[in-house]
C-alpha cells in the first residue's frame, strides 16, 4: 500500500511537471506518434483541469480528435458546447477557438492499458477534473 501511495504521488508530480503543449501552437509534428499516454487538458487562465483522458496514440487524440475533430470524437469540445456555464461557446468551431486561446495539454506515457485506466481515474480525482465521461 505504501508503494502505491508513493507511485500515485510520482504520477501526479510527473503530469504537473510535464511539458505543456498549447493548443494555439499545436501541430502534429510536436507530439510523438503512436505513444500511449494519459493526458490532462488545462485552462490557462484559471489553472483548472478541464479533462483527463487516455489514449493509445497521444498525437492522434490531442491534435486530430480534440482540436480538429467533430463532435463524435472531440469529447471536450462537446462538453464545452453543452456546458451551461459556458454560454459563449455555442458550437464546435467556437469550442475549437476556445481550446486554442485558453488551453494546453500535458501527458505521461504509459504503455499498459490497465495502468492507463488506473492513472486516468487517479488524475481525474487528484486534479479535480471538470468534465468526466458519463458511465455506460
Amino acid at each position: 500500500m505504501q508503494q502505491r501511495l508513493i507511485d500515485a504521488k510520482r504520477i501526479v508530480d510527473d503530469i504537473l511537471n510535464a511539458p505543456k503543449y498549447y493548443f494555439k501552437e499545436l501541430k502534429p509534428s510536436v507530439l510523438p506518434d503512436q505513444l500511449a499516454a494519459v493526458y490532462a487538458i488545462t485552462d490557462t487562465s484559471t489553472g483548472e483541469v478541464l479533462y483527463v483522458g487516455r489514449t493509445k496514440n497521444v498525437r492522434r487524440r490531442l491534435y486530430t480528435n480534440h482540436l480538429m475533430g467533430p463532435k463524435t470524437n472531440a469529447r471536450l469540445k462537446k462538453y464545452l458546447v453543452e456546458d451551461p456555464n459556458q454560454p459563449q461557446i455555442t458550437d464546435m468551431l467556437v469550442a475549437k477557438e476556445y481550446l486554442k486561446a485558453n488551453c494546453y495539454a500535458q501527458y505521461v506515457p504509459e504503455e499498459d492499458m490497465v495502468k492507463r485506466g488506473q492513472i486516468e481515474g487517479l488524475l481525474s480525482y487528484m486534479l479535480n477534473v471538470r468534465y468526466i465521461h458519463e458511465e455506460h
